[in-house]
């Protein structure tokens, strides 16, 4: 039995578990996969790995050790996984599915804290396997509990990038550690680990955001990408793929591992990332940017037929501008079993999709053709026998596992995921991927179904362009009743609201609040082209601000149930910006309050920001070359129009967007006697992540902008929901 609040709020969402994607053996008979849960009676998180049966439905208990994690399978019915101890060291544990908990053994330490497990079999019983840590300048691994505590806290820099994200940067930097596991006398034992980039000046993977897609492991080598050394990462975003193999790559010997050969890219001078090897290690692909300085440039993929010889590099799709022919960025890519083909996962439209390429002749690669459509696919991998597991999420469900199977290639169909509950052996009256398990029975754990979700669309104010927006209805939704207007910014601004969940901003929170949620994607997001992404260059202000001018008009001409004159509008990050632009200019008046998020105040204040690459692209160039740029999309030469009630959230710990810019907004509110209100974490990021921070993020929001619409009190609701709460099967 489960206990389901009667609706869905803050408190529902941030208690409920949150499952990992899912990890299935080799036939997808078994799916392995950590959840965690917060308890905000117990003020304590529960972390658990477990195992999905498939055909049974039911789960093994693997571990709830709060210190083990990343658990991986070695073969089909063992696995490895990492524990951490109190003095920094991290022991690899190996056990059995069915009785981990009793007989699983340690089969070496890690003398620091390590993550990112890779894992590549290299016969029955050996395995090459990876970590990723914190390295000391001699590269040796860096254990902070063991570490000399320095005498004084001043810290001096004689270079850019002083911060990063939300920490100093100090002279540790990531590196890659491989080492091997055999079996011996019917146990496994762990090999000495190998530092990879030992002696290179090389980082993987790359701060903040890099994790296993930065790197991947074959029995040939390794395969990374880094930072370009010789260049600033305050001010560039290149970094190169890099190689390191040898004919006796994992036997350890020698102890150094050979230097990291570079991979050559003609004029390509951006970000490259998910550099993946083909099974058997011969082939490798990855995606690269052309623009150095620009994060939002389009991936494009590359294949390289042989790994011994990585001077020849396949460009797949190219066009003669180099922008490349087909207009999706891939984020991520992976391999069919027999090698003929690669799965890119890319946004479409506000969803992310699954996209298929013939690349048996690497140098005339088909150009891809989509063959999975619906929600937000986060994770896909092959099965021996060719299908795809999928694990997804989309705006009323937060976790979903499914098929695609191998037949897919061949018959053309586009398939979508399912969208209800059904038995993993249901033949489906349309293409969709069998269903393996959903976290929420499809959304109905929360109270939520696919029929409070529409999309809309709207002429761009930029030319031959439209903006599409999702629309998230109450899930009482009475088409003769009328509701408040929540409309939603998204950050990035090169991002999009995506068909998926969130535990930070979810549109289904608001709309059980009793709004009607229209989340816009306007100029400069991504999934609609590059040309639309590119175009808020030089325009901060400018057409996405039109795009939301015309979609509030739209709104108010076309969705009859929509009151836009109860009206509020939220964002965070450049959505942030975007609240602070709109409280300046005529859009301002529309809205009953604001809230902005973590947003830009004044322009000259990223100076601050620790990726000045950003706005030097976006600006189209540094304030000292290009001031005038930089003053027309600054919000604060139009702060002598600020009127309307705005709440303002910033976070000390956010040194992209850092709280001086909270702290000018807010000050100028007050001191123009503007109603206002100031919420701020010093243990934040740009994010609140925090189980405890976050409900009193959304408890504030809700209770904001909830009195100025006329809705009831979100504190006084919430008392009357949990005295209502109802027990429902699990």
């Amino acid at each position: 039995m489960t206990i389901r609040a009667v609706k869905f709020t803050p408190e529902v969402l941030l208690s409920a578990p949150r499952r990992s994607s899912g990890n299935p053996n080799s036939d997808g008979s078994k799916v392995l996969y950590s959840s965690s849960t917060y308890s905000f009676a117990e003020h304590a998180k529960k972390t658990e790995i477990r195992v999905l049966h498939v055909q049974s439905q039911q789960t093994t208990l693997i571990s709830d050790d709060p210190v083990a994690s990343e658990p991986k399978w070695l073969g089909d019915d063992a696995i490895l996984l990492l524990s951490s101890g109190d003095d920094g060291v991290t022991s690899v544990k190996v056990g059995k599915v069915e009785n981990f908990g009793d007989i699983s053994y340690t089969v070496g330490t890690i003398d620091g804290p390590v993550g990112n497990l890779k894992l590549h079999a290299l016969g029955t019983d050996e395995f090459a396997i990876a970590v990723t840590g914190k390295t000391t300048p001699d590269g040796e691994l860096f254990n902070p509990e063991k570490a000399k505590k320095p005498l004084t806290s001043g810290k001096l820099y004689k270079s850019l990038f002083v911060r990063h994200w939300d920490h100093y940067v100090t002279e540790n930097r990531n590196a890659i550690w491989l080492g091997k596991l055999s079996k011996k006398d019917g146990k496994f034992e762990l090999s000495e680990m190998r530092n990879a980039l030992k002696g290179t000046r090389l980082e993987s993977p790359v701060e903040p955001f890099g994790g296993t897609d930065h790197f991947d492991i074959a029995s040939t080598g390794l395969v990374f990408t880094a930072k370009d050394p010789e260049l600033n990462p305050a001010l560039h975003t290149k970094t190169n793929i890099y190689l390191v193999t040898s004919s006796s790559f994992w036997d350890g010997k020698p102890k150094t591992l050979p230097s990291p050969q570079q991979v050559q890219v003609s004029g390509f001078e951006g970000a490259s990332t998910s550099p993946t090897f083909s099974p058997g290690g011969t082939q490798i692909a990855f995606l690269s940017m052309k623009t150095d300085g620009y994060e939002s440039d389009k991936n494009q993929l590359f294949i390289i037929p042989d790994y011994r010889t990585p001077s020849w590099v396949v460009h797949a799709f190219t066009s003669k501008d180099g922008k490349g022919s087909w207009d999706r960025s891939p984020q991520g890519i992976f391999w069919s079993p027999d090698k003929s083909h690669l799965y890119l996962a890319a946004e479409e439209h506000g969803r992310v999709c699954l996209f298929s390429t013939d690349i048996s002749n690497a140098a005339n690669a088909t150009f891809p053709r989509m063959i999975v459509k619906g929600g937000t696919i986060t994770d896909a991998q092959s099965l021996k026998n060719g299908d795809i597991f999928l694990s997804s999420n989309s705006l009323i469900e937060n976790s979903l596992y499914s098929v695609l199977p191998l037949a897919s290639r061949k018959d053309q169909h586009i398939y979508t995921l399912p969208i209800d509950d059904r038995p993993y052996d249901a033949i489906p009256s349309k293409p969709t991927t069998k269903y393996v398990s959903s976290q929420t029975r499809s959304g109905s754990m929360f109270g939520l179904s696919r029929k409070q979700v529409i999309e809309v669309q709207w002429p761009g104010a930029g030319k031959n362009t439209s903006v599409h927006a999702w629309v998230i209805k109450p899930s009482k939704f009475n088409e003769n009743e009328t509701y408040p207007l929540a409309y939603l910014i998204h950050g990035g601004p090169q991002g999009a609201w995506e068909d998926s969940w969130s535990t930070r901003w979810n549109p289904a929170v608001y709309a059980e609040q009793g709004y009607v949620v229209v989340a816009p994607n306007p100029t400069g997001s991504t999934g609609y082209g590059q040309d639309f992404v590119d175009a808020i260059q030089g325009q901060w202000g400018g057409l996405p601000y039109k795009d939301l001018v015309k979609g509030f008009e739209y709104i108010a001409s076309n969705l009859h149930y929509v009151d836009t004159d109860r009206a509020v509008a939220l964002g965070a990050s450049y959505g942030g910006y975007m609240i602070n632009w709109i409280q300046g200019h005529e859009l301002g008046r529309k809205f009953k309050a604001l809230v902005c998020h973590d947003g830009v105040c004044s322009m000259s204040g990223q100076l601050a920001s620790e990726e000045l690459y950003f706005p030097f692209h976006d600006l189209t160039g540094p304030l000292w070359d290009n001031a005038d740029a930089w003053a027309q999309w600054d919000p604060s030469r139009f702060t002598q129009n600020w009127k309307t009630p705005q709440l303002v959230i910033h976070s000390e710990l956010d040194y992209r967007l850092t709280i001086s810019e909270g702290l000018a907004a807010f000050h100028t509110l007050q001191a123009r006697g503007v109603e206002s209100q100031f919420l701020t974490f010093p243990d934040e990021n740009h994010w609140v992540l925090k189980p405890e921070n976050s409900l009193l993020w959304h408890e504030t929001v809700l209770d904001w902008i909830n009195e100025h619409v006329g809705l009831e009190k979100y504190t006084e609701a919430r008392e009357k929901v949990n005295e209502d709460a109802v027990d429902t099967e699990n």
